[in-house]
């Protein structure tokens, strides 16, 4: 059966489409008619040897698939579900390196080392200090004489602050991180001209940066995350290497994320002010959740099929890549009672912004919880009554939901 809302040829990781808009439409019709839906591309179009791939958009089936590996792997062709036409294959197997893309039992191994460094204790330790950056990053913003933009006065600043915090990353060094990770994932976006070979060339400046910081913590300990993670003898350590790589995916996962939920949800907040009202009033705790719901700053993942299955009634072969709509799952109206309600007291929510469980359930989420409920108090407090400026300026991405700018003013 054909879904009579998806017309010949449309692709939902066509960056021009991300580009404009979240097709939503789309995805309820996909949702309704055809929950697994076979997308065909031209031969090679995502960078894989392959001609397409199965759009899962119900959040019971990616809920699934997130939760068994063993059928759905990470590893095969990784999780990032497009990559540029003229990638080589050698520069998408060397991204297995990354977490994101490593399947039980290496995946097991590398994350319960990783999880050190996100546990209550050490979130809780940073809350203090990230409460006041974040109260500095918006004073420094309404210092500022008129309009000004929202991404880059605030929305990317504490997920940078926050980084530098928990891995020891010198603040001063901060912006040298924001412009290695905006330039690994914007090779989409023809404003930004960058090339894959300047996206790689970043990722390599940016584990250069971390291997070379677990050498010296492996020469000098001391008492912060990089020591605990790379220098700790109990229970295993990580190489200089498997650091420099959770670095690399900290600079995309907990800064690219973060900063994309804080910007679209201050636009959600500006667009429907009673919501803002009743944050400002109340500050309830349902609000980030919400915030990252109505985000979804991950459009899609994907996974590769390591056997024949079934799933949603579509026989999906082995070798098939399978994509995660994110956003079409926490739109699903069998979960969401009006989803498309932005409504900060939604509770329970269980949304998929933070994945869909199993192994790679968002290892920073109540970093990024705590972030996000952190800058829109310090922004009620100090700047209640903030309004838009202008239009949002979308990223051109086959799979971040991504906003460059967001004109503000003040009152």
């Amino acid at each position: 059966m054909h879904c009579p809302a998806l017309p010949d040829g449309f692709d939902l990781t066509d960056p021009d489409l991300l580009h404009h808009r979240v097709p939503l439409p789309e995805f309820a019709g996909l949702r309704a008619a055809e929950p697994v839906r076979w997308i065909p591309q031209p031969h090679g179009l995502a960078g894989f040897d392959d001609d397409g791939y199965w759009a899962v958009t119900r959040h019971a089936d990616v809920k699934y698939v997130s939760t068994h590996p063993e059928i759905f792997s990470s590893y095969l062709n990784t999780a990032i579900i497009r990559f540029n036409e003229h990638i080589e294959r050698d520069a998408i197997d060397a991204q297995r390196l990354i977490l994101l893309n490593m399947d039980p039992p290496e995946h097991t191994r590398v994350r319960q080392i990783v999880q050190r460094g996100f546990t209550p204790r050490s979130i809780r330790a940073l809350e203090e200090r990230l409460r006041a950056r974040a109260r500095a990053i918006v004073e420094g913003a309404r210092a500022r004489s008129g309009p000004f933009d929202f991404v880059t006065e605030v929305a990317c600043e504490l997920p940078l602050q926050a980084i530098a915090e928990l891995i020891g990353v010198p603040q001063e060094d901060r912006s040298k991180i924001f412009d290695w990770s905006n330039k690994m994932i914007a090779y989409d976006d023809p404003e930004y001209a960058i090339t894959e070979e300047v996206g790689a060339q970043s990722a390599t400046e940016i584990i250069a940066y971390a291997m070379n910081m677990a050498a010296e913590r492996k020469r000098c300990p001391a008492h912060d995350i990089v020591t605990t993670l790379v220098a700790a003898e109990d229970e295993g350590n990580l190489s200089s290497d498997e650091f420099g790589f959770f670095v690399l995916m900290l600079a995309v996962a907990g800064n690219e994320t973060t900063r994309n939920a804080i910007t679209h949800g201050m636009h959600a907040f500006l667009t429907h002010p009673d919501q803002w009202e009743l944050f400002k009033r109340e500050r309830p705790a349902s609000a980030a959740e919400e915030i990252v719901r109505w985000a979804t700053p991950v459009n899609a993942f994907q996974r590769t099929a390591t056997q024949d299955t079934e799933l949603g009634g579509s026989r999906i072969r082995k070798g098939d890549r399978v994509g995660l709509f994110y956003a079409s799952a926490n739109h699903d109206p069998d979960v969401f009672t009006d989803p498309d309600a932005f409504d900060i007291t939604r509770d329970p929510n269980p949304h998929l912004g933070f994945g869909g469980g199993g192994p790679h359930f968002c290892l920073g989420k109540s970093l990024a919880v705590l972030e996000i409920d952190l800058i829109f108090t310090a922004l009620a407090d100090a700047m209640p009554g903030l309004k838009l400026a202008g239009d949002p300026r979308r990223l051109r991405s086959a799979w971040i939901n991504g906003v460059k700018e967001l004109p503000v003013s003040a009152d």
